[in-house]
């Protein structure tokens, strides 16, 4: 144990400049938790031997480059890299970097931390990391934490982001742009390392921009982090997290499968992460074969309505009543209303009015609603219509995670069956059972993969910005393959970028990746969900904390959208 490093109250109390931060202790694990510190994650083999860091062709950005090429002047065009075997030219100068969760956490972030230590004491010996502490608050407050080999021990492959802890805070006004800047100033920094989702690493840009036009040396390389999946891109081609969520909530699915197929009376509405993306939800459908998944984007594509929804619901339960099953599994992503035309276009409007205006009791700021969007929130429950006016979230979205989607379509849909009971067409007797599957999945241990992938993130990290690149984010491929083969660079967080109006007004964002409707993982959904609906298919994956010969090692997104070979 470090000296630095004092027991009080069971924990551990590094003391700096800035005060005491709380690490844990080895000897508080169970046996798990200890096995798990002894996995070591095995590295791609070109960041075991000789590589030369290549410049790419110039870049631009995935919409409106204009726009974009004037919102960062100094780093719009410039080139994704990548490495190559070859002799390095990357010199072993220490360096001095500063690393911040931000956002929502993942399985796998501790390990995005520990693979840039051991670069760092591996490559660039000498070097000091800096854990800002509370998230991007952390930054703009100078509140940090240096990181040692003895405080870091105990979270490697496990999951949280404890070691430090995260914050939705975003460093973006010029007050919080110069507060970035004078703590990175006061530590010295030559990096700073970005670990988030999309906002956070369009953050992460705009920060790189800040940085560059005030000539100051730190340089900043964002790391892709969200369990929604929806952040990736040609050369980043899934976010860490993604993979350990799944398949913790796919083994709960299948829990609930047994359940249902065990009691033979329930139908259970279950809604996954997943605000403005539906990939959890179609991968879990992938892993577990429920009765109905509904996938957000082919909702929007097909224009549906609540409406519409319902009737489809009901129509798959009153054919299932016929085949003598009265129960059954459907799942959700969070966002669903968000997708359904009417309710964007309802959400979209309430966010200028909650941008701009106070919504008053008496109800007179209904009147700044379209004649439609005002018809369809008086149709809504009064439980869906307050959470519709719950505070937005910092970027401005609505908190669809408060919204219960799953309870609304539970009391739709036994409307809908009551009518159809009047007329004789269904003689069931329906009870839904609403779940909802969110916080559990983004802390869990990280499947090998997400150890394995979030070390070699961590590790590429410290290679950029070892080799002066700032303004790009950490990528590594060709996933499918054995880690000893996968490729490693940085893609540049300009050409991932978009403007998109948030509270009230146009700002650059990362655009968010949306499930593929003709994509490979979709398509494979398709053909199979119609026998799925009417058959007991179900799968129960269990626990992905089982290792050797039983653990489940299949992101059927990723393979099939990577085009890989498998028996389904």
């Amino acid at each position: 144990m470090s000296p630095a490093i004092a027991a009080t109250n069971g924990f551990p109390v590094s003391r700096n400049e800035e005060g005491p931060s709380r690490f844990l202790l080895p000897s508080d694990y169970g046996d798990f938790q200890t096995n798990r510190l002894n996995h070591t994650p095995p590295l791609p083999s070109i960041l075991k031997n000789p590589f030369q860091v290549v410049d790419g062709p110039p870049t631009t950005a995935a919409v409106n480059p204009n726009e974009i090429a004037n919102l960062f002047p100094n780093l719009y065009g410039q080139p994704s890299v990548s490495l190559v075997p070859g002799q390095s030219e990357v010199k072993g100068q220490s360096l001095k970097v500063g690393v911040v969760f931000s956002g929502g956490q993942a399985p796998g972030g501790h390990n995005v931390i520990t693979g840039i230590f051991d670069y760092l004491q591996e490559r660039a010996r000498g070097s000091t990391l800096y854990g800002f502490k509370g998230g991007p608050a952390g930054i703009m407050s100078c509140k940090y934490v240096k990181l040692t080999a003895d405080s870091i021990y105990p979270y490697r492959n496990q999951g949280g982001f404890h070691m430090i802890c995260s914050s939705r805070d975003k460093i973006e006004t010029p007050e919080q742009l110069k507060q970035a800047e004078e703590t990175v100033k006061k530590l010295d920094l030559d990096g700073l390392v970005i670990i988030g989702g999309d906002d956070s690493n369009t953050n992460a840009c705009l920060l790189a921009e800040y940085f560059r036009s005030k000539n100051m040396k730190t340089q900043v390389i964002g790391c892709p982090k969200t369990i929604d999946g929806d952040l990736k891109c040609k050369d980043v081609p899934i976010s860490f997290g993604f993979d350990t969520a799944c398949k913790i909530y796919s083994e709960m699915i299948g829990n609930v499968m047994v359940d249902a197929r065990s009691t033979g009376k329930y139908y259970h509405f279950i809604r996954l992460m997943g605000r403005a993306a539906s990939h959890i939800t179609l991968e879990c459908a992938l892993q577990t074969h429920p009765n109905i998944a509904i996938i957000g984007e082919e909702v929007a594509a097909k224009k549906l309505t609540m409406k519409n929804v319902t009737n489809y619901i009901a129509d798959i339960i009153c054919r299932r009543m016929e085949l003598g099953f009265n129960y059954g599994v459907i799942i959700l992503p969070e966002g669903l209303i968000d997708f359904i035309p009417e309710v964007k276009q309802l959400i979209a409007e309430l966010n200028e009015i909650l941008a701009h205006d106070v919504v008053d009791e008496a109800g007179m700021w209904k009147r700044k609603l379209r004649s439609h969007s005002h018809d369809l929130f008086e149709f809504l429950p009064q439980s869906i219509q307050e959470q519709l006016l719950l505070e937005r979230d910092p970027h401005g979205n609505v908190q669809v995670a408060k919204i219960e989607t799953e309870k609304m379509l539970i009391q739709m849909v036994e409307a809908e069956l009551d009518q159809r009971k009047k007329i004789g067409a269904y003689k069931g007797q329906f009870q839904g059972k609403p779940h909802f599957f969110g916080y559990e999945g983004r802390c869990g241990f990280p499947t090998n993969f997400d150890a394995n992938y979030c070390n070699a993130l961590g590790y590429a990290t410290g290679i950029l910005l070892h080799s002066g690149k700032t303004g790009l984010i950490s990528s590594v491929g060709n996933l499918t393959a054995p880690v000893d083969e996968w490729t490693v660079g940085g893609t540049a967080l300009t050409s991932l970028m978009d403007v998109e109006r948030r509270h009230g007004k146009f700002k650059p964002v990362i655009k968010k990746a949306l499930v593929d409707l003709e994509g490979a993982p979709m398509l494979k959904f398709a053909s199979l969900r119609d026998d799925w609906a009417l058959k007991n298919r179900y799968l129960s994956s269990g626990p992905i904390q089982f290792v050797g010969p039983y653990a489940n090692d299949i992101n059927y997104t990723l393979m099939l959208e990577l085009g890989a070979q498998f028996h389904f």
